[in-house]
C-alpha cells in the first residue's frame, strides 16, 4: 500500500536533523536504504533548502535525490519519479507549486503511483508538502494575508490546515472556510506534528492511520463544521522516539 504523511512545517521540520520523523517515514518503505526524492518546487528549487534536505536525508539514512523543475535535466520524467520510494515534497508556495507541477505532467506521475495498487510509495512534506495531498486547504501562497486553496492533488480526502500552532490566522480562517463550505472538514496540525494515512485495498480510497509527533503536548485536531458550529475533536498522538544521535549514528 502507498502512505501520505503530511506535516506542519516543511522547512522547520527538515532543519531537525535527527527528529524520528524522518525514520519514521523512511522505515515505512521496509527498506534497509530507500531511494528518497526531494522536490523543491514551492521555493523555486531553493539551493539552501535542497542543501539542508541533503544534511538531513543523508547517505547513512537513505539513496537521496532531488527533482529540480525550474532548470530541468530529464526527458522521462515518469521514468525517473517512478523509480523512488520516498516523494519528499518541500514546503512554500502550494498555488505556484501545483501550477509547474500540472504544467511539467508531475501531477500526473504522483497520481499514478498513489493508485497503483503494487506501490508501496511514501509520499510526504510538510506545510505545501503537506496541502497538496489533501483536496485543499489554507495558504500563504497569495501574500501574507492567508487564503483558501480549494484545489489540490486530492489524494486524501478533505482539507489539511498546517501550522495550527504557530500562525494566527490559520484558525480563524479555517473555521470560516469550512462553514462556507469552501472546504471540506479535515485536518489542523502543529507543526512539529504529523498524520500519517495509507491506501485502502485495491487504492481506491484512503485511510488515517495515525498521528505522529516527536515531542510531547502537539497538537492534531480533526476539525468540521456541524449544524454551523466548529468541532475540533483532538487525534491521539503517537509520540514518537528519538532512533538517531546528535553525532548523526543511530541509537540503541
Amino acid at each position: 500500500m502507498a502512505h501520505v504523511v503530511a506535516s506542519g512545517a516543511g522547512k522547520a521540520l527538515m532543519e531537525r536533523r535527527n527528529d524520528p520523523t524522518h525514520d519514521y517515514i523512511l522505515e515505512l518503505t521496509g527498506k534497509e536504504r530507500p531511494r528518497v526524492l526531494f522536490v523543491g518546487t514551492a521555493t523555486g528549487d531553493e539551493p539552501a533548502y535542497i542543501l539542508s534536505f541533503y544534511q538531513t536525508y543523508d547517505s547513512d539514512r537513505c539513496a537521496p535525490h532531488h527533482l529540480p523543475l525550474f532548470h530541468r535535466t530529464l526527458d522521462d520524467l515518469a521514468g525517473f519519479v517512478r523509480g523512488f520510494d520516498v516523494i519528499h515534497v518541500g514546503g512554500g508556495n502550494t498555488a505556484n507549486m501545483l501550477d509547474v507541477w500540472k504544467r511539467q505532467g508531475l501531477d500526473v506521475i504522483l497520481r499514478e503511483m498513489w493508485e497503483d495498487p503494487a506501490s508501496n510509495a511514501v509520499f510526504t512534506g510538510g506545510s505545501a508538502g503537506g496541502i497538496c495531498w489533501f483536496e485543499g486547504g489554507t495558504t500563504d501562497s497569495y501574500g501574507p494575508t492567508l487564503q483558501v486553496l480549494p484545489e489540490s492533488l486530492g489524494f486524501l480526502p478533505g482539507s489539511f490546515s498546517p501550522h495550527y500552532d504557530a500562525e494566527d490566522q490559520r484558525q480563524p480562517l479555517y473555521h470560516a472556510a469550512l462553514k462556507s463550505g469552501e472546504l471540506g472538514p479535515g485536518y489542523a496540525v502543529g507543526n512539529l506534528q504529523s498524520v500519517h494515512f495509507t491506501t485502502t485495498a485495491g487504492g481506491a480510497g484512503a485511510e488515517f492511520v495515525r498521528a505522529i509527533s516527536p515531542v510531547d503536548g502537539g497538537l492534531a485536531l480533526t476539525v468540521a463544521a456541524v449544524d454551523g458550529q466548529i468541532v475540533e475533536t483532538p487525534l491521539p498522538i503517537t509520540v514518537l522516539a528519538t532512533t538517531r544521535a546528535a553525532g548523526g549514528s543511530v541509537s540503541a
